[in-house]
């Protein structure tokens, strides 16, 4: 198939998870045979961090804004899919114009299904309105469960399914690193994520100052009391996020509230954290244990107290079992190829379902 992509960001992984996702995903649906376009809006705080200029599995392109899409009108107008991803600047106009545009089948890639739920809500329609959802084809979305029951149903989408974040298993390896950290966070700065970092994390470095801790990710506010014994970094590259892991014993998993209230909303990081062989100390939301098993392929923790136990309590050879526990079902379960075999079934049965339409249609005329 020929598969246009309008996404926030391919080219660069900062301050968003965006990125990597459509990477793991695009790189798997090239190596299915698809020749993929990519859009990306030129944005000077993206140009500004660019870690991919030049990808070998897709053609990466950039525009200024809604006039210079009319360069790529008759690329999109040709392709058998269009893809629109949530946070795209301007994404209402730019899923207008899709709509109108495409002649193949249209669909939205929510990375954001619970932030976007509740924009929509408040009637907050930064880059999704309720009138464009009956009009994608299908409607991708980051969460599972219930909530794909929501979009079809008071929504109006045709087809609403879980796409999960994944990972690409060549790039996130397991390796062999000396133990820097007990438990390491890398996100970026979020107040509704702040709670349960201070809670998970934060409380349990006041507690153990004899163990080291790290917070990697930008934009945290000057004023945060990080403990003597808590590192931080700004930013860690794509690239160096196996390396990281390898240098922790564990590491935290936190979501955001709207995904907590939503359920079936795992990060990114999960998956690729799991990949590296890294055991992972999560917060509590319903749908997390079809990921992973609690208690042998992650830690559920609700307090302090949980986290500290863990960090104090267990050995090498535990710890050890559970992250290769953990890789094996991610290996076996969430890789991008799985997901990239998911969407191209979806996006067929679309195709199939425009067909059908259009022959019904005929038959009516007839």
């Amino acid at each position: 198939m020929r598969v246009a992509v309008l996404g926030l960001s391919l080219s660069s992984s900062w301050g968003n998870g965006h990125a990597t996702t459509f990477r793991a995903l695009l790189k798997a649906l090239a190596a299915r045979g698809h020749d993929v376009l990519f859009l990306e809006r030129d944005v000077p705080w993206y140009a500004a961090h660019r870690d991919l200029t030049d990808p070998d599995f897709c053609r990466l392109e950039f525009y200024t804004g809604l006039e210079d899409l009319e360069r790529y009108k008759d690329e999109v107008a040709a392709a058998d899919c269009v893809i629109v991803g949530s946070y795209v600047p301007e994404g209402v106009a730019v899923g207008r114009w899709v709509q109108e545009t495409a002649r193949g089948v249209t669909a939205f890639y929510d990375i954001d299904t619970p932030v976007t739920l509740a924009k929509l809500e408040r009637g907050d329609y930064e880059y999704l309105s309720p009138p464009l959802i009956p009009n994608y084809d299908v409607y991708f979305s980051f969460t599972g469960g219930p909530t794909l029951d929501l979009l079809m149903d008071q929504y109006g989408s045709p087809a609403a399914r879980a796409l999960y974040c994944s990972v690409d298993p060549e790039l996130y390896p397991v390796l062999d690193r000396e133990k820097r950290w007990d438990l390491s966070y890398l996100g970026t700065y979020s107040p509704d994520r702040q709670p349960t970092l201070e809670r998970l994390l934060i409380e349990p470095a006041r507690r153990t100052p004899h163990l080291r801790f790290v917070v990697a990710g930008p934009q945290y506010p000057s004023d945060i009391a990080w403990p003597g014994n808590v590192e931080r970094i700004d930013h860690v590259p794509p690239r160096e996020h196996p390396a990281f892991y390898a240098a922790s014993r564990f590491t935290l998993n936190v979501t955001r509230a709207d995904m907590i209230r939503a359920g079936y909303s795992p990060s990114v990081r999960l998956f690729e954290a799991a990949a590296c062989g890294t055991p992972i100390i999560s917060d509590t939301w319903d749908g997390i244990g079809t990921l992973l098993a609690p208690g042998s392929e992650i830690v559920l923790a609700r307090n302090s107290d949980d986290v500290v136990q863990v960090l104090e309590g267990w050995d090498e050879s535990r710890r050890d079992r559970m992250g290769q526990a953990s890789r094996k079902r991610i290996l076996s379960d969430h890789t991008a190829a799985h997901r990239a075999a998911s969407m191209e079934q979806d996006l067929l049965e679309a195709m199939e379902r425009r067909k059908q339409e259009h022959r019904l249609a005929m038959g009516v005329e007839a």
